[in-house]
């Protein structure tokens, strides 16, 4: 069967409403390998083809052409007839990106490995809300977060203050006895699962909830690589760092020099350290390999890192060409490690 090139596989019909689409045709093209864009009602099973797009002279064209030796999957299916059709797909082509898994999957394979258990914030699954009040009898405060990815939404805030408790998600702030924080979890915990684990502060001198995203991607070599490291500051007085829910990217170097003085060399090292050790690390735990992580990291008062989450497919706004510039090699680099010519 005739393999062609790279394609890219996504549920938006026209590549020309996809950010990431030009980019990867634009690098592909100065790699001098064969690019198209696809979405999934685009694949003819029956002829092996494939309706694709390709950037030619300026403007996307529809082609018909050969199935691609390499499948960008960019987007997740979203019906049983997308799933049907990217698990047919897998049989005659390589896909770039897989799954992590959720919070807690992700935390107990590492914690088996050991080697970066100690990153690990301790972590457990939460059932029922009677188990915040014993937590809380240990720890003085709590977060609890959803185990699966919620871009910071439902993230609520539990410190035990000496007449009750105070539960902060978002903008809001209640105060509870116990009576009324069972009353007020039990409806939460039993439509969806959370994690509940000791609160790990991490703030800017004026008080600013913070993060850093490392961005990681593998190269033409199949070697990990720093795509960006940026910190993320709530911009309001919320508990949360995400972008996605209000939270701005600062620049690296001037937010580390702000913040640690003359120990931000120092910690640029670690941060830039963690983010090529840990995805070779991370890698070794699964059966598939990974293209491109996203670790949200961050570093307490006393200068130890912790791991917050890993994310499989990371946001890369703004920065498609620099994601292209990556992915695209290592697409090549699938292509010759598999003996596809």
């Amino acid at each position: 069967m005739n393999l062609q090139g790279i394609g890219m596989l996504h549920n938006r019909e026209n590549p020309a409403d996809v950010k990431k689409a030009y980019p990867f045709a634009a690098v592909a093209k100065m790699e001098g390998i064969h690019f198209f864009y696809f979405s999934f009602k685009n694949v003819d099973f029956d002829n092996m083809k494939i309706n694709g797009w390709m950037y030619e002279e300026g403007k996307w064209i529809q082609k018909k052409v050969d199935f691609p030796a390499v499948v960008i999957n960019s987007c997740n299916p979203k019906t049983e007839n997308q799933s049907k059709i990217v698990k047919k797909l897998k049989k005659y082509t390589i896909f770039t990106s897989f799954p992590v898994g959720n919070k807690m999957k992700v935390y107990k394979k590492v914690k088996k490995a050991k080697v970066f258990a100690s990153y690990l914030i301790p972590s457990t699954t939460l059932l029922m809300s009677e188990e915040i009040i014993s937590f809380l009898g240990n720890q003085h405060r709590a977060v609890i977060k959803p185990l699966s990815g919620n871009h910071g939404k439902k993230v609520f805030f539990i410190e035990k203050t000496e007449e009750q408790y105070k539960v902060t998600e978002g903008f809001n702030t209640m105060y509870m006895n116990e009576k009324e924080l069972n009353r007020y979890f039990q409806p939460i915990l039993s439509a969806q699962k959370f994690l509940l684990q000791p609160f790990i502060e991490c703030k800017t001198k004026n008080g600013l909830t913070y993060d850093f995203r490392l961005h990681v991607q593998k190269n033409g070599a199949g070697q990990w690589e720093i795509t960006l490291i940026y910190p993320r500051i709530s911009g309001n007085a919320k508990m949360i760092s995400n972008i996605s829910n209000g939270g701005y990217r600062g620049e690296l170097a001037s937010f580390l020099k702000a913040e640690f003085d003359e120990d931000s060399k120092k910690v640029k090292e670690s941060l830039e350290a963690f983010a090529l050790s840990f995805p070779a690390h991370f890698d070794t735990l699964y059966e598939h390999s990974f293209d491109e992580l996203g670790l949200d990291v961050a570093i307490d008062a006393n200068q130890r890192l912790w791991l917050f989450e890993v994310n499989w497919r990371p946001g890369s706004k703004n920065r498609e060409f620099d994601v292209a510039k990556r992915l695209i090699p290592y697409c090549k680099f699938l292509i010759n490690e598999n003996g596809i010519r």
